[in-house]
């Protein structure tokens, strides 16, 4: 065989298993999936398995926000925390389980895909319309809208009212809501919003559901726990609800302790707050022996 035979060949070769492995790599997954697959997600799913338990959610409700978020700085997650934005009742109170949604501007050629993704998968193409069946209990809905607020309104009281009857704890909206009188007297669905607009829906299209979103200035990706109330919005990794409780219950115990030196008029505030003296450590161990720890919570007050 000769020389010229054997490049002819080896090039041959090469191109095919080039262009198998191209083809290989292109494979997409299920594009009419309910869940919008990314490759983030499927890297991550392994260690996020656990899911906050009905005991946590309920513990989750009953911390302060700043000893849950903590928690998650000492753990490096500095950029977890979102505020800045308006509330639809009074003294809201959101935990459970994000469900994402990211939203695009409209143009043709992008709703001719939304729609024809809808009727693959047999959705509603409108979000805030699926949301009214696909939702299960404690989900908390998170919407991407980068701040959009005319003709970008996410939600109206009826398809509020369809998200609160499949059990969602709530919603968070980076952008726009309407018929906020209405959701004023509907406390089972709060909502946190950057501003209300009589306008429907129009310049926006949900392009992805449960992927990873943008809120603001930070990351909510699907099955984060959410804890949301007046001052804004904390998202924590499912894998460490356990340890960031654990640790909040921690501040709270000791924090309680300092409210009670406060309020005793007895010592310097530069003794008690941040740290401890060495007498009041002391005085905080004699303490800790007729304060139980276990279900503790805030001894808020004047």
């Amino acid at each position: 065989m000769t020389i010229d035979r054997r490049r002819a060949i080896a090039l041959t070769v090469f191109v095919m298993c080039a262009a198998a492995g191209h083809a290989q790599q292109a494979a997409p997954p299920n594009r009419a999936a309910r869940d919008t697959w990314t490759p983030v997600m499927s890297v991550l799913g392994p260690s996020r398995t656990l899911s906050a338990t009905p005991a946590q959610l309920q513990r989750l409700r009953e911390l302060p926000i700043e000893a849950l978020w903590g928690a998650l700085q000492s753990r490096q997650y500095v950029r977890s925390f979102e505020g800045g934005f308006q509330v639809s009742v009074d003294n809201p109170k959101i935990v459970g389980r994000a469900v994402t949604m990211r939203y695009l501007p409209v143009r043709p050629d992008l709703m001719e895909a939304v729609r024809t993704l809808a009727k693959e998968g047999d959705w509603d193409y409108q979000y805030n319309v699926r949301a009214g069946e696909d939702l299960k209990p404690d989900d908390v809905v998170v919407v991407e809208l980068a701040g959009m607020v005319d003709r970008a309104t996410f939600l109206g009281d009826v398809t509020g009212l369809g998200m609160q009857m499949a059990g969602a704890a709530g919603v968070i909206v980076d952008g726009g809501i309407r018929d906020l009188s209405e959701f004023k007297t509907m406390p089972k669905l709060p909502i946190l919003y950057r501003g209300a607009h009589a306008s429907a829906m129009a310049d926006q299209v949900g392009v992805q559901w449960n992927g990873p979103i943008r809120l603001g200035g930070i990351t909510v990706l699907p099955g984060d726990i959410i804890v949301a109330d007046s001052e804004g919005v904390l998202a924590i990794p499912p894998q460490l609800v356990a340890d960031v409780i654990k640790d909040a219950e921690n501040t709270v115990y000791t924090e309680n302790f300092k409210r009670e030196m406060m309020r005793s008029r007895k010592y310097r505030a530069r003794d008690i707050y941040p740290t401890l003296s060495p007498q009041l450590e002391k005085l905080f161990e004699e303490w800790k022996k007729s304060h139980p720890r276990e279900g503790v919570k805030p001894n808020v007050g004047g």
